[in-house]
């Protein structure tokens, strides 16, 4: 149960919070706003008061969590600025169990979330894309660091590079046996530098 006291007026950065709370120490399947009113000693629907639904409580917390993302003291460079707004935004999502997997499928109209998509999009704008290039390419931008991290944050379960190891043989399928060593979990971050490059290069 929370160190909230008696009396304390809840609201809906409490449950924001102590929903985040019970995310890093559980997991995305342990959140649920019954587990949060647990975790504050109230009943459900005064929880519910506040989000509404988990479905609501989910994006909150999304929204919360790119909330943490520092949008100051980025390159002048339109190139270099896109590449740090990535970095920072998978560094948001990895300082969260289950982060990435948090935020997928939600999307929060929310403060947080349409600062750092008007940071990016307006760093994309800046390189001199076209209207529809600049949209695409923030969203491959986004997908990409979206699927990558939570890859990264299940590598406890079992890595990718693990699965095809035991799966692949040079006989039976060859491409997949050539290039399985650079799938090693400790990959991640220059993969990551690797894929934005790449999207970058390409747009």
């Amino acid at each position: 149960m929370t160190n909230r006291q008696q009396g304390d007026r809840l609201d809906p950065a409490t449950v924001i919070r102590t929903a985040l709370d019970l995310l890093d120490e559980k997991g995305l399947d342990a959140v649920s706003t019954r587990a949060v009113a647990d975790r504050l000693g109230v009943r459900i629907n005064t929880v519910q008061w506040h989000v509404k639904t988990k479905a609501r409580m989910l994006e909150l917390m999304a929204d919360a969590v790119l909330g943490e993302i520092r949008l100051t003291g980025l390159p002048p460079a339109p190139a270099d600025r896109v590449r740090e707004l990535a970095r920072r935004y998978r560094r948001a999502l990895l300082s969260h169990r289950d982060g990435a997997s948090l935020v997928v499928g939600t999307y929060p109209a929310e403060p947080n979330t349409l600062r750092f998509a008007d940071a990016l999009v307006g760093a994309l704008l800046d390189s001199g894309l076209d209207d529809r290039a600049v949209a695409w390419t923030a969203w491959a931008v986004i997908y990409f660091a979206l699927g990558l991290t939570q890859e990264e944050q299940a590598v406890d379960q079992r890595p990718l590079g693990d699965v095809l190891s035991g799966a692949v043989s040079a006989t039976t399928h060859p491409a997949l046996h050539r290039i399985v060593g650079h799938l090693a979990p400790g990959s991640f971050d220059d993969r990551f530098e690797f894929g934005v490059s790449a999207i970058l290069s390409g747009s």
